[in-house]
């Protein structure tokens, strides 16, 4: 279908009010939970053919993280949709006052390839559960997820309520042609500043869901071996390919060569002696960012690993040492399996340099002192983190995930996928049986006592 009428053939299924009742809302929900459990080993399949992903990883990070999130929509998406009362002033007798949920209509969700799957299906899944119809356009680099996408909604739901539209630039320069009315995008700050300039012209709201360089701080308190193994699985977890994986360290220079030596033991204990003859470790998802990847080490001091497969594009996990601000590995996002080591000497230090550049998506710090964790979390602004772990802070559907500045804008996850797709309206109902004069003219003293009593 071409894709301006399928965007019409949307809005008009909108208006028929199809997607709005609970009911319609639950029963898709549960198609797509069933369906992604009988297709589990064909989702495995696509994600293992698009980026070397084991079955475990994939159900971790992907599959077991979509199907947490249709539960929970499941459980609490009619309480969601209901109005909800809340307080009238004085000055408003009689009335009643209720904010009252409703979709935003027609919404589009652009997912990346990085993780194609979960990246797709959770804002998918918000979307549904708020009442919309939704336009898929997941990534043209993770073709067989993509491929596996279409038909997996094409066998659910009519076009007119779901869709997925293949392909590449053209297709998404089409889609943002287009009038949505949400526009949810996942994705580089490059494409995302494009998304939110197109979405401009309509005046269509946008969810933007960034990346940048995420710190990971380790401080002389931190228990350096329990630090090490936690900052290997984020950083190294899908060959590096994460929003939110640590994108450099920063390590007290009194404890930075036993850090890395224990990171060193924890890329040998997770990956083997020789991680790139691991079956369960992933590769880079194309040659052009493999080629970017591999250009990153090139002059630079390796600690650990540095090997490479270019005929299966896989790069061993690796650390890099003797790194300045001023390296070419710090001046853009890394997203792969290169981890660059700068140390300081003040924790003051540390915060100047992250509040110098843009806010990052992530933030880690490893601390056992409560002074430095409130000092750090007092100076640096970024979208969410962890004290003494990585990544796991977006895996809850407790908190809603989110960047901000550079790093995106808006949130999903849980109930802030509901609240991002949709639209609270206002609304007082007053009575009829009577009706206050004081706000009509004429005005005099009377009244103005009156309103300056109510309002006081």
């Amino acid at each position: 279908m071409e894709i301006a009428k399928l965007v019409e053939s949307q809005h008009a299924y909108f208006k028929t009010g199809a997607t709005r009742p609970v009911a319609a809302r639950l029963a898709a929900l549960r198609q797509l939970e069933q369906a992604i459990r009988l297709h589990e080993k064909e989702i495995c399949n696509a994600l293992c053919n698009d980026l070397g992903k084991s079955d475990f990883e994939s159900y971790m990070c992907e599959i077991g993280l979509v199907l947490d999130e249709i539960r929970f929509q499941q459980k609490h998406m009619a309480r969601f949709a209901r109005p909800r009362r809340v307080k009238t002033p004085m000055a408003q007798f009689k009335a009643t006052s209720f904010v009252s949920p409703e979709p935003y209509g027609v919404v589009l969700v652009m997912s990346p390839w990085n993780y194609p799957f979960m990246l797709t299906l959770d804002p998918v899944i918000g979307a549904i559960a708020a009442g919309n119809c939704v336009v898929i356009k997941p990534s043209a680099y993770s073709a067989s997820t993509s491929d596996l996408l279409g038909q997996l909604f094409a066998g659910l739901f009519q076009q007119e309520f779901v869709a997925v539209v293949p392909g590449g630039r053209a297709e998404n320069t089409a889609l943002l042609e287009q009038k949505f009315d949400y526009i949810f995008f996942t994705g580089s700050v490059e494409v995302g500043k494009l998304v939110m300039e197109k979405a401009s012209r309509n005046l269509t709201p946008v969810t933007l869901e960034l990346g940048g360089k995420s710190p990971c701080i380790v401080d002389e308190t931190a228990n350096l071996k329990l630090a090490a193994k936690r900052i290997a699985f984020g950083k190294y977890l899908n060959v590096g390919q994460t929003c939110v994986a640590p994108d450099y360290l920063f390590v007290h220079e009194s404890v930075k060569d036993h850090l890395v030596g224990y990171l060193k033991m924890a890329i040998t204990e997770c990956y083997g002696a020789k991680p790139l003859e691991n079956r369960d470790y992933g590769r880079i998802v194309n040659q052009k960012h493999f080629e970017r990847i591999c250009g990153l080490m090139e002059g630079e001091k390796i600690l650990a690993g540095g090997e490479t497969q270019p005929e299966k594009l896989r790069i061993a996990p690796t650390i890099l040492g003797d790194i300045t601000p001023e390296s070419p590995v710090m001046q853009e996002e890394i997203f792969g399996p290169i981890l660059p080591v700068m140390t300081y000497r003040d924790l003051s230090e540390v915060a100047d340099y992250v509040c110098a550049h843009p806010k990052p998506l992530a933030f880690y710090f490893f601390t056992t002192s409560r002074a430095h964790e409130e000092y750090l979390l007092s100076r640096c602004s970024f979208g969410g983190g962890c004290i003494n772990d990585t990544i796991i802070h977006l895996a809850t559907t407790a908190m809603p995930f989110g960047g901000v500045g550079a790093s995106g804008m808006g949130s999903y996850h849980g109930k802030a996928s509901f609240d991002t797709f949709t639209h609270y309206r206002s609304i007082v109902k007053k009575a009829n049986w009577v009706d206050l004069p004081i706000r009509y003219q004429p005005y005099d003293e009377k009244k103005e006592k009156l309103l300056r009593m109510f309002l006081h």
